[in-house]
């Protein structure tokens, strides 16, 4: 299952995506809610894997498959290489961090140049979305958990990342967490053990990953994270980026308005966004 919403901005509704059709499910369900929190809790997510419709075909703006999540945490440093790149040993724990959930972004909307960076950079990362309330999970039952998963660019001010000596401000300026296009149920990838991810920028190759060479596993992480901190229905996960960021290149390389970002999951899909200059 391929679950979206669609729409313009603030009216967006749920759907399915279905080989590039899109499947309105409010003409099925006239009382289906957003795909919140409630959402899952009220067992929609259930009710519309039943769903068998072609869908249409539809020019319409997508917007992020989940909204209003009460937390968007993210792993830094999950792979060897990209550690590396930034002159880093790679970690003995997961390193945690979150982003603000109004950084929450379409999979094609625009990423705004803030007023307080200049030194902005690309993350494709694979996102991991909860279904389930979730305190304690053992590792080998995290997959219970999940509803599905999706693509996430985990933007980044790199000059507010490290100048503030800690990572939430620069990370969590308006639009800096696009996600999407889907999100797509394990049954429909069939695993997450051997993806590979990618960043074009202006349609040049930055990023080349595989979530083989992940550090920490989507069950450990899962487990470790849901110890003491409660997981609810919507929440992602962001499980970290593979080398080949700007910042640590030599000379760096930032975005600028114009440029075109695009990161791509293998059995999840792409997201695209044009940086534009803060409003």
């Amino acid at each position: 299952m391929r679950l979206i919403r669609f729409g313009e901005t603030g009216l967006e509704k749920p759907g399915l995506l279905n080989q590039g059709r899109i499947v309105d499910l409010t003409r099925f369900f006239p009382g289906i809610p957003d795909i919140d929190h409630v959402f899952f809790e009220d067992g929609w997510f259930e009710k519309v894997a039943a769903v068998d419709a072609v869908g249409e075909a539809m020019d319409v703006r997508l917007g992020s498959p989940v909204v209003r999540p009460s937390k968007i945490i993210c792993i830094g440093k999950n792979y060897a290489e990209h550690a590396q790149e930034g002159g880093f040993d790679p970690p003995e724990s997961p390193v945690v961090f979150s982003k603000a959930p109004n950084s929450l972004n379409g999979p094609h909307d625009p990423i705004f140049m803030p007023r307080s960076s200049r030194q902005v950079d690309w993350e494709v990362e694979l996102a991991v979305i909860i279904g389930k309330r979730a305190k304690r999970v053992a590792a080998e039952k995290a997959f219970n958990y999940i509803a599905g998963f999706s693509v996430m660019n985990d933007v980044s001010g790199r000059d507010a990342q490290f100048g503030d000596g800690q990572w939430f401000r620069g990370k969590s300026f308006d639009s800096f967490a696009p996600l999407g296009p889907a999100l797509v149920t394990l049954d429909e990838m069939g695993g997450v053990d051997n993806l590979n991810l990618t960043t074009t920028v202006n349609t040049v190759v930055m990023q080349e990953g595989n979530t083989r060479d992940l550090i920490f596993s989507i069950p450990f992480l899962m487990a470790y994270i849901s110890q003491d901190i409660t997981l609810l229905p919507g929440d992602i996960i962001s499980t970290g980026t593979p080398s080949g960021v700007g910042i640590f290149r030599d000379p760096p390389i930032v975005l600028k308005p114009g440029d075109v970002v695009e990161c791509r999951v293998d059995g999840i899909g792409a997201i695209a966004n044009t940086v534009k200059a803060a409003d």
